[in-house]
């Protein structure tokens, strides 16, 4: 009963910080744009957050392990909090600049370098004290509720600005981080006294769980590539006249296809092989970029966001099989943290490529080329898996 009521404060932490960020995201370029008269300004919070969740592998070796309690993890979630604050804050007293949000940028991305990994291995280890196949339960709900927030918070925020609210929403996302912070204060470590030991690396946990890589390959490869399905996307609408159209068809149908996907993924992932699965997944997703470009008509890209999304839910399930049962402690927050900087790194390389490739080859070929290198990655790994014997890992039945 314990571990089931520390599971629900967790989620509820994380879904409504999460939730309350989707608003904020459409208020924050605004409050910026309308304080500092710069649109470079606007991305100063985003960008310079992204730094140390990239570096965290040299910097985050011995800091990650350290979030392993809920009041640990408080901690992180109000030093988050006040760098949220202190935009609005600034924006109230007319004293915002460009140095001041790099610098809560660069102070939101040490808290969510730690608290990512740290709330999902808390859930995790939470979620193996409720019982067997818990953890991943649990990892795919916290998912499931992230993408809730994505599919209605954008909408939310948007009327929200509309009535005049705009840093009421920044003061909303702090106290939503410390809420969550607070949440979690309950739950409790499972520290065991024993010799002092060297923090896991990233790397060396991936030793013997080649089968994760494999994962983190195909899902890196997806993070990369993603840009042609939103900025390719937002330039085609442009390019045929229909601005902003294909984009929301294109991320609607993403949103319920993803939620549809959270619903039957563990079923799906108890069934099925994990590294295999999550393979197949990002196949699949490549697929259904290469449609969106060949056929580009706003169903069509719906239809085809709604089969990406529910493939990709279904692939990050069968990652997070692959991690809970064959990692626990140290090593699982290693992991997790891992697999966060690839999502991140990713994204991060393709967004930087993205306008370029789109610029030089239109968006409708880039999003074919990036379907192409997408389910053509996952099938060399596939290939790889089979002969390297690795379809049925040691790891993959082992409990955490």
């Amino acid at each position: 009963m314990r571990a089931r009521t520390e599971a629900l404060a967790l989620l509820a932490g994380s879904g409504t910080a999460d939730f309350a960020l989707r608003l904020a995201q459409v208020a924050l370029p605004l409050v910026i744009l309308r304080e500092t008269g710069s649109v470079a300004a606007t991305g100063l919070v985003g960008g310079a957050a992204g730094v140390p969740v990239l570096l965290s592998p040299w910097w985050a070796r011995k800091a990650r392990q350290w979030v392993d309690s809920g009041p640990r993890l408080a901690v992180v979630a109000a030093v988050s909090a006040i760098a949220l604050a202190s935009v609005p804050a600034a924006a109230a007293l007319g004293v915002l600049s460009p140095a001041l949000l790099v610098m809560s940028g660069l102070l939101l991305g040490f808290g969510d370098a730690l608290a990512a990994p740290g709330r999902a291995a808390l859930l995790a280890d939470t979620g193996d004290r409720w019982g067997d196949g818990r953890a991943v339960m649990l990892l795919t709900w916290q998912d499931g509720l992230r993408r809730v927030g994505m599919l209605v918070g954008p909408s939310v925020g948007a009327l929200a600005v509309g009535f005049g609210f705009t840093n009421e929403l920044l003061w909303t996302e702090a106290a939503a981080v410390l809420a969550a912070g607070l949440l979690a204060c309950t739950v409790q470590p499972e520290r065991t006294v024993g010799v002092a030991t060297e923090p896991p690396s990233i790397r060396g946990s991936l030793q013997g769980r080649r089968d994760v890589l494999y994962g983190w390959i195909v899902r890196g490869t997806g993070c990369v590539t993603w840009f042609a399905f939103t900025l390719g996307l937002s330039v085609l609408g442009e390019e045929r006249g229909r601005p902003g159209v294909y984009l929301a068809a294109g991320m609607t149908g993403y949103g319920v296809g993803s939620l549809l996907g959270t619903a039957i993924s563990l079923a799906v992932v108890r069934r099925t092989n994990p590294v295999l699965t999550a393979v197949a997944a990002w196949g699949w997703s490549g697929l259904c970029w290469v449609g969106m470009g060949l056929w580009t008509t706003p169903p069509v890209v719906a239809l085809t966001g709604a089969l990406s999304g529910v493939a990709v839910v279904i692939g990050i399930a069968a990652i997070s099989v692959l991690i809970t049962r064959s990692s626990a402690g140290a090593e699982r927050r290693a992991l997790l943290a891992g697999q966060s900087v690839v999502v991140n790194a990713g994204s991060a390389a393709g967004l930087l490529a993205g306008g370029p490739i789109i610029g030089a080859v239109g968006a409708a070929p880039s999003l074919v080329g990036a379907g192409l290198v997408t389910s053509g990655v996952a099938v060399l790994i596939l290939v790889r898996c089979q002969t390297a014997g690795h379809a049925g890992d040691h790891h993959v039945g082992r409990a955490a």
